[in-house]
Parts: C-alpha cells; structure tokens; sequence
C-alpha cells in the first residue's frame, strides 16, 4: 500500500506542479489582454479552469496522501521532513496568492504587473527544487 501511495503522491505532485507553474504564465499574458475583450475572458476561462480542476484537486491529494506517507512511513521526527513540511506550506501560500490572482482577474481588478508575474512564476520552482533535494538526499 505504501508504494501505492507514495507513486499517487509523486502524480499529484507532478500535477500541482505543472499548474503551479503554467499559471503565472497565463497570467503574463493576461496582462496584454484589454479588460472586456475575448481573448481576456478567454484568459479567465482558462485560469478558472485549470485552479478549479487541476491545481486545487492535485494540491488536496498531494497533502492527504503525503500526510499519509509521512505517518506510515514514522517520518514526522525526520529533521529533513520537517524542512520539507515548512516549504510545502509555503508552496501552499504560493498557491493561495495565484488563487486570489485568478478571482482578481475574474473580477476584471488585477493589480500587478507582467513582471510582477514574471517574478512569482520563479518562487513555485526554487521551492520546488529545495522539495526534491530535502526529500532525495535528506541532508539532516
């Protein structure tokens, strides 16, 4: 069951990854649109879509299986699990930031710039990278 569990884990995380980093993208682009045009509420669509039914269900089943694993697998007192644990939370305020990215266009009231998402587009990678080094070489 672990080894199941652990590969449902990878899948999601895979998952919310990949949405985590697409959708700063979209949202450069975005930025170009004029508030009312179709290719704006083309951009929302899309947004929308990919929150509503990748990010947030990939970002639930990587929390809920990888709690799992972590109790299953007595990793709780694991130095390195807890560095983990700390960047996962700050990947899930990541994802809650894009979140509210995604109603503010929704609502036709972005504030931020190109570069601004340019910039956030970076931060779901470099937590990612630090993820993989802590959970592969467990350094502590």
């Amino acid at each position: 069951m672990y080894e199941w569990a652990k590969a449902l884990h990878v899948i999601a995380v895979i998952s919310w990854m990949a949405g985590m980093l697409y959708l700063p993208r979209l949202f450069v682009y975005h930025c170009e649109a004029e508030i009312g045009s179709k290719q704006s509420e083309t951009f929302k669509t899309m947004e929308r879509r990919l929150l509503k039914a990748i990010i947030n269900p990939a970002m639930a089943v990587t929390w809920i299986v990888g709690l799992y694993l972590a109790w299953a697998g007595h990793w709780f007192s694991a130095g390195w699990f807890h560095g983990k644990l700390l960047l996962v939370i700050l990947m899930s305020g990541v994802h809650g930031v894009l979140s509210a990215r995604v109603r503010d266009f929704g609502n036709d009231k972005n504030t931020k710039s190109q570069k601004y998402y340019r910039i956030i587009n970076e931060v779901p990678t470099v937590l990612m990278i630090l993820i993989v080094i802590l959970v592969i070489v467990k350094p502590f």
